[in-house]
């Protein structure tokens, strides 16, 4: 079986599994927005990943930006611009 990172730990979340706190976004605005909550909520740095079935989303880089599937940011503004590199604008 084959599900996104977000799916399983919805999943393991069914089962009192403790996962880090996330949200799965399908637009820029969306993923500002997410961030913008969870620093509200305490957070400081944040992870924009691209819902891929494959491995190895952090060594390789997507074909338009060139961005790595696996973006660390510290800002919103970071966020923002990671998130149209995998989602475009």
């Amino acid at each position: 079986m084959k599900i996104h990172e977000y799916q399983a730990k919805e999943l393991l979340k069914e089962y009192n599994v403790a996962v880090p706190a996330g949200v799965a976004t399908t637009s820029v605005d969306e993923a500002v927005e997410a961030a913008k909550e969870m620093k509200e909520n305490g957070s400081s740095l944040f992870v924009v990943k691209a819902q891929i079935h494959a491995g190895g989303r952090g060594k390789g880089k997507t074909k338009n930006s060139g961005a790595s599937g696996v973006i660390l940011c510290k800002t919103i503004d970071e966020v923002r611009e990671a998130a149209e590199s995998l989602l475009g604008d």
